[in-house]
């Protein structure tokens, strides 16, 4: 399946990033989308672009990090739904995910192929370009795309991401339909100074079961390019919903995600956020658990060398009863690499019972590496159990003398406790592929590690 663009070529950002590209964006789409993405475009002129005075962007310098001014909206033509027609290195991470229940290919900013395995599509089960879902599937969309969970009023990079998305994914599974595979979407970025805006839709009726993973992918970049992303998950009471996101941009890449996910009553929501690309990182994921009984398991693991800069802000909000969270997020920073962690847990009255834990942990492997961690509590309820705790700190000189003495060379021993160090998340989620591309990345960056 092939979905085509509307957007037309726009030299330079004060073309592209104006309220006629978001009129040109919409041609075709139904009012109600119109309206939307007008409204969107309102909002972004009227939010001002954060600064490292906000506490949720104090180490990230937008201001040093990101230049909107240089980028222009994508121009690429669709590429047939032809897998020798790809580049390499996307044609070989697509090979990898033979155990799928389905599968989304993007390139730049098209959706150049889908599927559905079995009768999947039978159970009513949608895998969709989420342009091509707006025709076919718009009472859904109209429903849950930028209302509830990232509304353009979520902050500067959501409104722009609302007003100018081209495409994204729609996923929809029914009442009681399970899906034993995952599914998973590769995404392509080929274009160097072009701004990307794309949202994932997934919706898990009650009683359901899906797990999706996305990765992300590319080549070095010339000049700095951003791709944008808001994601929005719906797990109906019951639901069981597993999503993964993986990173593997290269350097050059600014890449920045807006993740929210929606959990009813008794449903499971987990989420793995793996970075190890891109020149600069920025992930903002907030867990809402909304029905008595939900629970979220957050993870998330980051290897950085060179100058690369993660910054992870992270939220579970507990608004009912006997509900639960556990977010472990660990990182390895190598050279002059630095990770920021700022996360909450927040407890709303009447939310008793609630069980919610918070850990970051930082592995320093060289002088220049630093990583600031910021954990926070908001309690509004008097019989829970929360905690957090954060740590920084440099390779366990022990577990490397044990394993020296046992016949490893300094390097063999530093590589097998880095390994094990952020092992521990990858071990709460395995899903297969994953594990795999995850650490085969990892080893190839403990290879320029001295």
């Amino acid at each position: 399946m092939t979905a085509t663009n509307e957007i037309g070529r726009m030299e330079g950002v004060t073309e592209a990033l104006n309220a006629d590209a978001v009129e040109r964006i919409s041609i075709g789409e139904p009012e109600w989308l119109r309206h939307r993405r007008t409204q969107a475009w309102d909002v972004y002129e009227r939010t001002p672009m954060p600064t490292t005075r906000l506490e949720e962007w104090r180490y990230t310098d937008l201001a040093k990090k990101l230049d909107l001014d240089a980028l222009r909206l994508s121009d690429t033509e669709a590429a047939p739904d032809d897998p020798g027609a790809w580049p390499a290195q996307l044609r070989a991470t697509v090979q990898e995910d033979h155990e799928a229940s389905g599968h989304i290919v993007i390139i730049d900013d098209h959706v150049v192929h889908s599927d559905l395995i079995g009768d999947l599509a039978a159970q009513g089960v949608i895998l969709m370009s989420l342009r091509e879902a707006v025709r076919t599937h718009g009472e859904l969309l109209k429903e849950h795309l930028a209302t509830e969970a990232v509304p353009a009023e979520e902050g500067k990079f959501a409104a722009l991401n609302a007003a100018l998305w081209a495409d994204g994914i729609f996923l929809y599974v029914p009442r009681g339909v399970r899906l034993e595979l995952p599914v998973r979407v590769t995404r392509w970025l080929s274009e160097s100074g072009a701004a990307y805006f794309s949202r994932v839709l997934i919706v898990a009726e009650p009683q359901s079961q899906v797990s999706y993973v996305d990765e992300v992918v590319s080549d070095d970049f010339d000049a700095q390019t951003l791709t944008s992303t808001a994601v929005e998950v719906v797990a109906r009471d019951g639901a069981q919903v597993q999503y993964v996101a993986l990173q593997r941009l290269g350097r050059g890449a600014f890449y920045q995600s807006v993740q929210r996910t929606l959990a009813g009553r008794d449903a499971t929501l987990d989420t793995l956020n793996v970075a190890l690309g891109a020149s600069v990182s920025r992930v903002d994921l907030n867990a809402r658990l909304l029905g008595p009984g939900a629970n979220s398991d957050m993870l998330g693991l980051y290897f950085g060398d060179g100058d690369q800069h993660f910054d992870f802000n992270t939220s579970q909000d507990h608004t009912q009863p006997h509900t639960g969270s556990d977010l472990l997020y660990k990182g390895a920073l190598d050279g002059d690499s630095r990770a920021v962690f700022r996360g909450i847990i927040r407890v709303l009255p009447g939310a008793q019972r609630t069980d919610a834990y918070q850990t970051n942990r930082n592995l320093l492997l060289s002088r220049g590496a630093r990583a600031d961690s910021l954990p926070n509590l908001e309690i509004e309820a008097d019989d829970v159990k929360c905690s957090h705790g954060a740590t920084v700190g440099e390779l366990d000189s022990e577990s490397k003398f044990y394993l020296m003495s046992r016949g490893l060379s300094r390097i063999q021993a530093e590589r097998l406790v880095v390994m094990g160090f952020l092992g521990e998340v990858l071990s709460k989620l395995p899903l297969g592929g994953v594990v795999e591309k995850v650490n085969r990345v990892i080893e190839q960056k403990l290879l320029n590690h001295v």
